[in-house]
């Protein structure tokens, strides 16, 4: 009762930023909840329990329940523009999950390698599926504690690499953008930009399988 108690302050205070200006703090956590509930999708969508009562974070509502959802279609989009790229990301990694360390390891290494060219949303939903598809190995490999590795490495790489990005356009609402402004051009653009992430991604794999162990 306690944590759920937690799980509520913390949905709360992370709705209430959308009032406002977002500290980089802010955005770092907001981005963490989103994470969350990408992989949550992704177990349910892959017919995995995430039983474990310390993954059960409710997302919080308000604004940041329609950025999730949002991120989530632009998901499906991504993913449906290459259907087997996400998935067995560790096989395609050829990477352990019974180490923490190789699995934060690998993560920020693709995560860096998709970004060298610069940010959009359309790399930022890339990330998001790597984690997803990564979470998913995890559990299905008896190793969910491993989910909370990869949330805590997206999160270090928003605050290290997204936070201005994100804070020059006001925050993670500005993913809506992408789909409920009318601008047709914008929808292609956003198109465009998730063929060029699925070309990052695979050069991210490649990279990170030449690169010296």
């Amino acid at each position: 009762m306690d944590m759920l108690r937690r799980s509520s302050v913390f949905a709360a205070e992370v709705m209430e930023v959308f009032d406002r200006s977002p500290t980089d703090k802010e955005l770092v956590s907001q981005g963490k909840a989103l994470c969350r509930d990408f992989i949550h999708s992704r177990l349910i969508r892959a017919g995995i329990g995430w039983s474990k009562p310390e993954y059960h974070v409710p997302v919080p509502g308000g604004r940041l329940a329609e950025v999730s959802n949002i991120l989530l279609r632009l998901g499906d989009e991504l993913e449906y523009i290459r259907p087997n790229l996400y998935r067995n990301i560790a096989q395609q990694l050829n990477i352990s999950l019974t180490s923490e360390t190789v699995v934060s390891d690998a993560f920020l290494a693709v995560a860096t390698e998709i970004f060298t060219a610069g940010i959009t949303w359309g790399k930022v939903v890339s990330l998001y599926a790597v984690a997803a598809g990564l979470a998913v190995d995890c559990v299905k490999q008896a190793q969910p504690a491993m989910v909370h590795t990869i949330v805590d490495c997206l999160g270090e790489f928003v605050r290290k690499t997204l936070v201005t990005w994100l804070k020059r356009r006001g925050g993670w609402a500005d993913i809506t953008k992408c789909v409920v402004n009318p601008d047709p051009s914008l929808h292609s653009h956003w198109l465009i930009s998730a063929v060029c992430s699925v070309g990052h991604f695979l050069k991210a794999i490649v990279f990170f399988l030449l690169r010296e162990r």
